[in-house]
C-alpha cells in the first residue's frame, strides 16, 4: 500500500491524495518520506559542505532539521490559511500527510545533476494536488492559500534568519 501511495503521488493522482488525507495511519508513513528526503538533503548538504570547507556534519544535520521543521511549518501554515480565509476543510494532521506524501518526489535527487530539479518541480505539482484535496478547495482558492502561506513562510523564515543571525553575532 505504502509503495503504491508513492507511485500515485508520482503520477499526480487526486485519488491518492484523498486516500491518505483519510487515512489516519498514513501519518507515520507521511513522516518516513520526508525522513528520506531529509537524509537526501542532509547528504548532499554534506557532500557540498566538503568543497567549500565547512562542517560536512553540521551542514548534514542542519538540513535534517529543517527538512523536518519546514513540512511542519509549511503544513501548519498551509491549514491555517485555508481554513482561516477559505473555508477549507482539514485538520493539521491531514495537512501533515498530505504535504508530507508530495515530498515523495523529490526522491528523484538522488539521481545526480538532474534528479532534484525534476523531483523538486514534480514536488511542486503535487503539493498543489496535496493541498486541494486535503483542504478541499477549487483550483483558485488552492493558488491563493498556497502564495499567501509561501509570503507568510518566507516572513517566518526571515525574522527567524534575523534572530539567530543577530543571536549569532552576538556570541563572535
Amino acid at each position: 500500500m505504502f509503495v503504491n501511495r508513492i507511485l500515485g503521488v508520482f503520477k499526480l493522482d487526486a485519488g491518492t491524495f484523498e486516500a491518505v488525507e483519510h487515512d489516519r495511519s498514513a501519518t507515520s508513513q507521511a513522516a518516513l518520506i520526508v525522513m528520506l528526503v531529509a537524509l537526501l538533503s542532509g547528504g548532499g548538504s554534506a557532500l557540498g559542505a566538503v568543497f567549500t570547507d565547512s562542517s560536512a556534519l553540521s551542514s548534514f544535520f542542519s538540513s535534517l532539521v529543517l527538512t523536518f521543521v519546514g513540512w511542519i511549518l509549511v503544513s501548519v501554515i498551509t491549514y491555517f490559511v485555508g481554513t482561516t480565509f477559505f473555508k477549507g476543510q482539514a485538520t493539521i494532521d491531514e495537512m501533515l500527510r498530505v504535504i508530507g506524501f508530495a515530498f515523495a518526489p523529490q526522491l528523484l535527487s538522488i539521481i545526480p545533476c538532474v534528479g532534484w530539479p525534476i523531483g523538486a518541480i514534480w514536488s511542486l505539482i503535487a503539493s498543489f494536488i496535496a493541498i486541494r484535496q486535503g483542504l478541499d478547495l477549487d483550483d483558485a482558492r488552492t493558488l491563493f492559500t498556497i502564495l499567501i502561506a509561501f509570503v507568510i513562510y518566507i516572513i517566518l523564515f526571515i525574522v527567524a534568519s534575523l534572530l539567530f543571525g543577530g543571536f549569532n553575532a552576538l556570541f563572535r
